[in-house]
C-alpha cells in the first residue's frame, strides 16, 4: 500500500538485551526536550531514547515503573502499557484495563491448544492509570515544580480497587460498556480495552480500541483530584454526575490505538478490534479539546497507514519535530517485520508521515 504522505524513517536503537522489547512498543511520546518516551505491552518498565541526529534515538535508559508508584501485582507480572502522555511536568501512563485469552502455541496439540482458548483471565497490573513527575528528562517518585519551587509534584495512581480501579467500577454500571466488562470479554473478542492517552490542562482522553458498538468507537474523557500525595480519584464531570464522559466517533467500524493532540485538535490512530491486519488510519478530530458529552462524531480521515501481513501492525502516534516546515507524526510498530524494520539486534525503524 501506498502512502504518499510517508516521508521517513526513523531509527530506534535500543540498548543490547532489548531484542524482545523492540517488538513489543505499544505505547510513544516525544517530550518538548527532544526524549522520546516508549512503552511496552509486555514489560512494567517505561523507556528513554534521546537523539543523537536527525533521524536517530538512542542512548537508552530503562525506568521501572515500580520505582515511583505501587504495582497491585509486583513487577512479575507485565502493565501492559497502552498509552503515554506528557502533559504540566508529568509522564502519563495507562495500562490496557482489559480481560484476555490465552493464545495458541505452536508446541501445544490442537486440542491443548483448544482449552487454552478457553481461558479468560486478567492480571492486576494492567489497571494502572498513573502520572511521574518528568523533569529535565528523569523521573521523580516527587520533586518540586521546575517553575514553582513551592509547588510539590508527586507520583500518584488512580485509586485501585478489590477488582481493578474505580473507573472501571464506574464503567460496570455504563449501560454501553457494563455487558463487556461484568461479561468479562476479552480485548481481541471485541471487549473493553484501553489504547492511548491523551491529556490537557485537567482533561484526560482515553481511547477504546474495543468494544466497537455497530460501527462506533469510544473515547472517555476523565478529571481526576488527588486525595493523597500517591492516590488520584475520579472528579464528577458528566451528565447527572457520572464520573467520566463519553464521546462515540466513528471511524469507520475501526477502533483507537491512540491519542495524540495537535494544537486543538485530537489525533486518532485506529485500527482493527480483533486479531487483523488492517485497515490502519489517522483521524483528526477538530477542536477535540472541547466537546460535549453523548453527541456522534466525525473526525476527518487523513492517512492512511501501510500495513504487512501478520506484521507492522501500528501501535503508537507522537507529534514529531524533525521537520519544522512540515507538521509530522512518529509512528511505531509492533510486530515488527523481521526483514524490513528491524536493524541489528536491538534496532527497529519507526515511520514519519506528514499532516
Amino acid at each position: 500500500m501506498e502512502n504518499n504522505s510517508f516521508l521517513n524513517r526513523v531509527l530506534l536503537q535500543f540498548q543490547d538485551g532489548s531484542k524482545q522489547l523492540r517488538e513489543d512498543i505499544s505505547a510513544i511520546v516525544l517530550t518538548p526536550e527532544g526524549h522520546l518516551w516508549l512503552g511496552a505491552d509486555e514489560t512494567t518498565t517505561v523507556e528513554r531514547l534521546d537523539p543523537t541526529d536527525s533521524d536517530t534515538f538512542e542512548e537508552h535508559q530503562q525506568f521501572p515503573v515500580s520505582d515511583f508508584i505501587y504495582l497491585p501485582a509486583g513487577t512479575e507480572q507485565e502493565i501492559d502499557i497502552e498509552g503515554l502522555d506528557y502533559a504540566n511536568h508529568y509522564l502519563w501512563l495507562v495500562g490496557s484495563h482489559s480481560w484476555k485469552r490465552k493464545k495458541n502455541k505452536s508446541n501445544k496439540t490442537d486440542l491443548e491448544n483448544i482449552k487454552r482458548l478457553a481461558t479468560i483471565e486478567s492480571e492486576a497490573n494492567r489497571y494502572i492509570l498513573a502520572r511521574i513527575p518528568l523533569v529535565d528528562g528523569q523521573l521523580f517518585k516527587s520533586c518540586k515544580h521546575p517553575d514553582n519551587p513551592k509547588q510539590q509534584l508527586s507520583a500518584a495512581t488512580l485509586q485501585l480497587t478489590k477488582k481493578a480501579n474505580v473507573l472501571m467500577d464506574a464503567l460496570a454500571k455504563d449501560p454501553h460498556l457494563s455487558s463487556f466488562i461484568v461479561g468479562k470479554i476479552p480485548s481481541k473478542d471485541n471487549g473493553l480495552d484501553i489504547e492511548g492517552i491523551a491529556v490537557n490542562q485537567n482533561s484526560i482522553f482515553l481511547g477504546l480500541r474495543g468494544p466497537v458498538l455497530r460501527g462506533w468507537a469510544i473515547i472517555l474523557e476523565l478529571e481526576l483530584k488527588e486525595i493523597s500525595p500517591n492516590i488520584l480519584k475520579l472528579k464528577p464531570i458528566g451528565e447527572d454526575g457520572h464520573l467520566y464522559k463519553k464521546h462515540f466517533v466513528d471511524l469507520m467500524g475501526l477502533g483507537i490505538r491512540d491519542l495524540c493532540w495537535h494544537g486543538q485538535d485530537l489525533l486518532i490512530l485506529a485500527g482493527p478490534t480483533m486479531v487483523l491486519d488492517g485497515p490502519v488510519k489517522v483521524f483528526r478530530l477538530k477542536n477535540g479539546i472541547n466537546r460535549q458529552e453523548n453527541v456522534l462524531l466525525k473526525p476527518e480521515p487523513v492517512l492512511d497507514i501501510s500495513y504487512g501481513d501478520r506484521v507492522d501492525h501500528a501501535e503508537g502516534i507522537t507529534l514529531f519535530g524533525g521537520m519544522p516546515d512540515k507538521p509530522s507524526i512518529l509512528v511505531v510498530y509492533d510486530s515488527p517485520a523481521p526483514q524490513t524494520r528491524l536493524e541489528g539486534e536491538n534496532g527497529i525503524f519507526a515511520d514519519v508521515f506528514q499532516l
